[in-house]
Order: C-alpha cells, then structure tokens, then sequence
C-alpha cells in the first residue's frame, strides 16, 4: 500500500520576493511549510546576497517549472569601484584593487559590448559542475577551477543612476544562463578597473514581476485561507510563452489517460501561427484549467506531462 504524502495536495506558483541572505532552497522550505504543500520547487536560483523575484512552484505547478526556467529575467545591481574579489560579490576575499573610477559615460560606452549572443566563462564561484563537484566547492576547497565560455543573450543593458564615483546601477534583460557577477568581472577588465557587486536584485523572471511579487513577512502574516487566496497564482502562470489550445471535456479525459487526441485542420493552423520557431508544445485547456501539456505532431496533440488539478 503506498504510503500518503504528507502535506495538503495544493497546486500554484508563489511569486516570492526573496529578502537579502536567504538561500533559495531555505526560501523554498519556508513556503512549503507555510502552504503545508507536499511538494515545491523554484525556478532558477538566486544567491543568498541577491534580493528578488523567486517564483516558487507548489504541486502541479512543479512541473511547469522547466518552462520558467527557460524565460528571460531582468536584474539591476550596483558595481563598487576599486575592488575586485574572488567570488565577484562583496563577501569574497579582495584579489585587486585600483584607484580607477570609470564615469558614467565610459560605462555607457562600454556597455554595447556586453548585448546580443555573446560568450561568457561563468565565475569559478558558481553552481555549475565540474567531474560531478559543485565549481564553488572546488573553488572554496582551493582547487583551481577552469570553466568553458558559454553563449547568453543579453536583450539590453542601461544605467540606471550612479550614487556617487565609487558606484554606478545598471539594469539588464537577458536570455537564461547569464550571470551578472561575470558581467561585472568583464565590464571592470574592459575599463581598466577593479569592481565587484555590491548590490543585485531580480526583478523579472518572466511574466513575475516585483510589482505582483510577495514578501515572506507578509506570506507569514497573512492566514492559511489568506495565503492560498491572496497569493497562489494558478499553474498555468509560468506556461505565458506557450500556445493555449481549448480542448472538450472528452479530449481533456483522454489526455489525462495519456492518450493523444486528433486536432482539426482549423486548429492545427490556429496553434501553428502562435508556435514560437522549433516549438512544438500547446497547452491544452479545459476551462479554468490546464489539462496538459502536449506536442503537436502531424495534426495531433500527445502529452507529455499531464496535471492533476
């Protein structure tokens, strides 16, 4: 007999905006407790000194977290002149220091560079994984640490302000995978100087954005009816990019079977113009309620996860 899941079987994204020097993964075990949900998950990690946007999926929702994953997200941090340290942010041990204090207007010069598909070596201080052992694991451990460059997309890059000489903002959108602390570690190599991060925030990841973002204070706050009806965001949240397609009450029980189901040419074109280039996946509604995810292949839709809402 299969043991039940401890746990109240609630489904929905929480778009947490997660306080400074919490780990993503206590932020997620916070939640979890708070909603009692049997299962949650988050999509894309932000660090512990990073404040922000972190959508946390409970339920069903966990398996639409891969498709948030892929989304662009958007961040503003602040560059501190003067200091360069091992893990880029402000924690980490100096390695450099210089008196140069690029101008806002040699920043913006420089910041051309760094939009479009450009290749980016992550920082040794990362979660990446090196012969199955976390990059900074081996860094902390005082082994070198030598990461391939990769492509990112960054959409745009401006200034957003600079307080005085020793700091300037700047706000990014970008494609998945970017890192800020790189963009940092190379911006300060372009210009001559020694800078780290001393402040980063995420503001988008998505469609959640800070201004439908929640604070955990007030998750805690708020009572257990309060939370599910103030703050749970349906399943289908993080599914934005994804085609909807309405299905009947019998195509939606044959898709919970697992079963595919036959498409009419009206549909197959009317799901075709909203496919985004190489994508096959159609979300499959039926009603208020996603019934599944589903490839379209020669004018059927199959399923490929199947919620149970």
């Amino acid at each position: 007999m299969a043991r039940r899941k401890k746990g109240q079987a609630i489904s929905g994204w929480i778009n947490l905006d997660k306080p400074y020097d919490l780990g993503s993964t206590s932020a997620v075990n916070r939640v979890r407790r708070l909603f009692d949900a049997q299962k949650a998950g988050h999509a894309g990690t932000l660090d512990p000194l990073a404040t922000g946007i972190l959508p946390i999926a409970l339920g069903e929702a966990t398996k639409t977290v891969p498709y948030l994953v892929d989304a662009d997200k958007a961040y503003r941090f602040t560059i501190e002149w003067g200091r360069t340290t091992a893990t880029y942010d402000r924690e980490g041990a100096t390695l450099a220091e210089s008196d140069v204090r690029p101008t806002v207007a040699q920043v913006e010069a420089a910041l051309p560079a760094f939009v479009g598909e450009i290749q980016q070596i992550p920082p040794a201080y990362s979660a990446i994984k090196v012969d199955g052992e976390r990059a900074y694991d081996l860094a902390r451990a005082g082994e070198k640490v030598e990461l391939e460059a990769r492509t990112v997309t960054i959409h745009s890059a401006r200034v957003a302000g600079a307080d005085d000489a020793d700091h300037v903002t700047i706000e990014i959108e970008c494609g998945k995978g970017t890192y800020v602390r790189a963009i940092v570690r190379d911006l300060a190599l372009a210009l001559g100087a020694c800078g780290h991060v001393s402040a980063l925030r995420r503001t988008r990841v998505g469609r959640f954005t800070e201004q439908s973002a929640v604070a955990l204070e007030l998750l805690e706050d708020l009572g257990y009816e309060a939370r599910q009806s103030e703050a749970l965001l349906p399943v289908e949240t993080a599914l934005d990019d994804i085609p909807v397609l309405a299905v009947t009450d019998e195509d939606a029980f044959r898709l919970k079977q697992g079963r595919s189901i036959v498409l009419v040419p009206r549909q197959v074109e009317a799901v075709k113009a909203r496919l985004k280039p190489g994508s096959r996946t159609v979300s499959a509604m039926s009603g208020e309620r996603v019934v599944a995810l589903c490839e379209m292949r020669a004018g059927r839709l199959e399923p490929s996860r199947v919620f149970n809402l």
